[in-house]
């Protein structure tokens, strides 16, 4: 069974990074959910290749499964992903949402995410990812007030984007 870590300093250059996921946040503070009939989890996914801009992967990732636009990338940190033959990252990013299109279907999975709007403070029971969910949330709230300028009393109510 894989073991799971979060780390908050750059990618190891010899580790490969297989995911890009993001934590989105509206002006007023609050989450953006993706949820998948009943599975929340966040925007992202893998690079295609060629790319290796975090931001951009998050930026086309984003657009495919929630057609939303984002600014202001911010890279959180890694998640280790351990299953003791060949370890990879998970990069976690946090980012303000600056536009909002109809759902469209995920050009790769053929479904269209439905986009929950959250406290911050629910991510870490919703993405239930266990004590590194919690960590990468705790991280992803900080960086939404003191790198993005967000508020740090988002709205408590869910709402769907």
């Amino acid at each position: 069974m894989p073991r799971f870590s979060w780390h908050t300093e750059a990618v190891p250059g010899p580790l490969p990074v297989r995911q890009v996921y993001g934590f989105l946040f509206v002006p007023d503070g609050r989450l953006l959910i993706r949820l998948d009939r009943t599975k929340h989890s966040l925007p992202g996914g893998r690079p295609e290749p060629g790319e290796w801009r975090y931001a951009d992967i998050l930026r086309r990732e984003t657009m495919e499964e929630v057609t939303l636009d984002i600014a202001f990338p911010h890279y959180l940190g890694y998640q280790l992903v351990d299953d003791g033959i060949s370890p990879y990252a998970q990069v976690r990013m946090a980012a303000v949402i600056i536009g909002v299109h109809p759902a469209a279907p995920d050009p790769d999975s053929g479904r269209t995410y439905r986009r929950l709007l959250v406290h911050p403070g629910k991510a870490g029971d919703l993405l239930a990812w266990g004590e590194t969910g919690y960590l990468q949330a705790d991280a992803a709230a900080a960086a939404a007030i003191d790198v993005l300028g967000l508020p740090h009393d988002a709205l408590p109510d869910n709402g769907e984007l």
